[in-house]
């Protein structure tokens, strides 16, 4: 893949134009159809998660909103792909789902929340919850803590011959946290988006190759050892 724009904080897309077309980034893509190289089992969660767990989750979570110290960075953090672009196939959305990944979504904040619907669901292996507005929250609140991050797209597949029609994306996620102890947070994963009949994404679920106890674990552990790749 040749990179998007690759600045923390993209431009908006599609500056003359509502298009699709309008995305300035470049790759090659092929017509291939996935079909059954893609398994939706891939992403389901290995193991059901504690509810203590998922209760530790959003303590921490909490904790984080209390005593991040970065309040007007957070601010700064604004989602510049806001803009409605119009969508009409699969192909579009893997495209700026690519774009995305290019600028490493995740650990900057901005994404572009005009392919997912409103009420979409987002769900890890230590949370579940409804509503773009809020995700888009949740990863402004990370931004400042992330030290030196990386998110590395391995690949992404659509598959067109499902219903619901669903693109399936694996990454690797490495980071250290900006805590005294500076853990180093490393995690292979996937995500699957499933869409709609007007393409928009509805369900956003990720799957990691650790499990839910292994990547809260890695919070609490100094990085000291630690392999990074």
């Amino acid at each position: 893949m040749a990179g998007c724009y690759p600045s923390a904080k993209p431009p908006p897309l599609a500056a003359h134009s509502k298009r699709v077309q309008g995305i300035r980034c470049s790759f090659s893509t092929t017509d291939k159809k996935y079909g059954n190289n893609v398994n939706k089992r891939e992403i389901k969660t290995r193991s059901k998660t504690p509810q203590i767990l998922k209760l530790a989750v959003r303590g921490v979570t909490e904790l984080l909103r209390l005593f991040s110290s970065s309040k007007n960075r957070l601010e700064t953090v604004s989602d510049t792909k806001a803009e409605e672009i119009s969508v009409s196939d699969v192909d579009d959305v893997v495209m700026i789902l690519k774009c995305d990944y290019e600028n490493a979504y995740f650990v900057t904040g901005a994404f572009t929340s005009s392919i997912y619907a409103e009420d979409c669901m987002f769900e890890d292996p230590t949370i579940r919850f409804r509503g773009r507005e809020l995700y888009s929250r949740n990863l402004k609140l990370l931004v400042p803590f992330f030290d030196g991050p990386s998110i590395g797209l391995q690949k992404i597949e659509k598959d067109i011959s499902s219903d619901p029609n669903f693109v399936l994306a694996t990454w690797k996620l490495r980071t250290y946290l900006k805590l005294p102890w500076k853990p180093f947070i490393y995690i292979d994963g996937s995500t699957l988006y499933e869409l709609d009949d007007e393409f928009n994404i509805v369900r956003h679920a990720e799957s990691w190759n650790i499990s839910a106890l292994e990547a809260i674990g890695q919070i609490f552990t100094p990085s000291f050892g630690r392999p990074e790749d």
